[in-house]
């Protein structure tokens, strides 16, 4: 990197071969870093001439070393591995993390994006579907603020998430090649960004292989274990026909695979079902549950890596996609012969 070039923390990590969060603590910290470390980062530094921003500095001098990560719904255990990322990052960083409930209220996030201008924390981590649209078009407001997860249309925020669209015809694809034509949606909270992608990737992949994407097949729910069992008994009373069910969250899946249970239907006998997320409870469940796996401990890490650039005055709008594996596990079969 040449001298005159405009360099960033996350530069400064790059040459060091660190994180982010190891150059900020070396910076701010330098006696709470191993002295092999502390030297690759100064000398990382120096070669990249990179100069902290002042209004950092000012910031750090009035920082509380928190960072709130603001969730949908704090009772799902999908956010348990995210947390954690976070709270590993955070802390090589001197940071410290507290969970909010936003409970799927945009009044919530507004609430919390307030207690953060108010320097009650330094930075928020969003993993909503809101946003308060009195500040979309105000980036003046808005303090350091990364998303992740989840995806927020017409705002420019730095972002960690996975290709929905992707990872959901995949799932998809999976149900075709098993031989099923008949497949259900339980989506999420429509007309939400992230349900309305993983809905485009069921159509996708129906569209690709022919098929028609039958509107009395798509279900909307919250994401929760109970959407998916009334989404089921929506589609049984209106004798809807399937036999196979994607649905856009493990808790969706495992609420339609009690509910079709509950209904005289095996799983995967008569109806095969895929997840999305692969929870704790995913592998554990029976029969255990296909689903697309988030690499979610690596969108907590990379999620507070964005936050720290942000915090040490960096203003780059990255968008960091990472990647999904589908897991085959005893909840699909082939579909059965008429």
């Amino acid at each position: 990197m040449a001298k005159d070039q405009i360099s960033n923390i996350r530069d400064v990590a790059a040459l060091a071969g660190v994180s982010t969060a190891t150059v900020s603590r070396a910076l701010q910290h330098p006696d709470k870093v191993r002295e092999e470390t502390r030297k690759k980062v100064f000398e990382a530094v120096e070669k990249a001439n990179f100069v902290p921003n002042a209004n950092a500095r000012t910031f750090r001098q009035q920082s509380n070393r928190t960072v709130i990560l603001l969730v949908r719904d704090i009772g799902n255990p999908f956010y348990l591995e995210i947390f954690k990322g976070v709270e590993e990052a955070a802390s090589e960083a001197g940071y410290k993390v507290l969970m909010g409930d936003a409970r799927d209220d945009e009044a919530r996030v507004a609430n919390h994006i307030d207690l953060v201008r108010q320097r009650h924390a330094d930075g928020l981590i969003l993993m909503t579907g809101h946003f308060p649209a009195e500040l979309r078009d105000r980036p003046e407001l808005l303090p350091p603020i990364v998303i992740a997860s989840e995806t927020v249309t017409g705002i420019d925020l730095p972002m960690v998430k996975v290709d929905n669209v992707k990872a959901s015809a995949d799932a998809v694809r999976y149900l075709i090649a098993q031989g099923h034509r008949e497949i259900a949606h339980l989506a999420g909270p429509l007309p939400e960004s992230l349900a309305g992608e993983r809905l485009a990737g069921y159509r996708q992949a129906l569209a690709e292989a022919g098929l028609h994407a039958s509107d009395d097949r798509i279900v909307a729910g919250d994401y929760s274990i109970e959407a998916g069992r009334h989404s089921v008994r929506q589609l049984l009373s209106a004798k809807t026909s399937f036999t196979a069910i994607f649905a856009a969250s493990d808790q969706m899946a495992i609420g339609a695979i009690g509910e079709l249970r509950q209904s005289g239907l095996s799983v995967p006998k008569d109806v095969s079902v895929v997840g999305f997320d692969d929870i704790i409870f995913a592998n554990a469940f029976d029969p255990p549950l296909t689903t697309v796996r988030q690499p979610r401990r690596e969108m907590g890490r990379q999620a507070m890596e964005l936050m720290i650039e942000r915090l040490d005055g960096g203003r780059s709008h990255a968008i960091i996609e990472l990647e999904t594996e589908l897991v085959i596990r005893g909840s699909v079969a082939p579909r059965a012969p008429n």
